[in-house]
């Protein structure tokens, strides 16, 4: 069964070679199709809109520094982004948390007001859908520590401690619930 979203993949790969080769509009392109998935994913971990914009921003500049090197066998282009945005968001959230004084608050904005394509729209929305889907599969014990890890940036020795769980446990839970997921998904089984 072919995964949902696979058919633009060949299409962003070939934005990443256009990158990897010097072309300026690839960096857009790549931008146009995946910027409010990056923005949503540092939102959520992040909690403020002027920070996510930030986050952002340094993913599509580090994509477009590190295009050559790139490795579809590794991950998908937008996996590759959201690895990225991920790392970024929560280097921020500590840096931040190492100085609370600075740090100010805002609402979350309505992220209903972008205009990405229609295709980006419905293969974000789809894949989500399939992800909570799946997340939900998983049982209480499996995907908390995922959604501690993932969503609030919680490193494994952290989501022991306020699960009371010793850490050898928590870190076999998260592989294997990892391991399900991909299974999941790859299989199309997630919805």
């Amino acid at each position: 069964m072919t995964r949902p979203g696979t058919a633009v993949e060949p299409h962003a790969h070939r934005v990443v070679e256009r990158m990897a080769a010097g072309d300026a509009a690839a960096l857009g392109d790549l931008y146009d199709s995946h910027a409010r998935n990056i923005y949503s994913l540092a939102l959520r971990i992040l909690g403020n809109a002027s920070d996510a914009e930030d986050v952002v921003q340094d993913v599509f500049t580090q994509a477009w520094r590190q295009a050559a090197r790139y490795d579809p066998r590794r991950a998908t282009v937008i996996g590759w982004l959201l690895m990225m945005a991920r790392s970024r968001s929560l280097d921020r959230l500590r840096s931040r948390q190492a100085r609370p004084d600075r740090t100010i608050a805002v609402p979350l904005p309505d992220l209903a007001s972008g205009d990405p394509g229609q295709e980006a729209v419905a293969v974000g929305a789809q894949d989500a859908a399939r992800l909570r889907t799946a997340l939900e599969r998983l049982g209480d014990s499996a995907r908390t520590p995922i959604e501690l890890a993932y969503y609030e940036g919680l490193s494994q020795s952290a989501i022991a401690e306020r699960l009371g769980q010793p850490l050898g446990t928590v870190k076999t839970r998260m592989r294997t619930a990892l391991a399900q997921l991909r299974e999941w998904l790859q299989q199309g089984e997630g919805t």
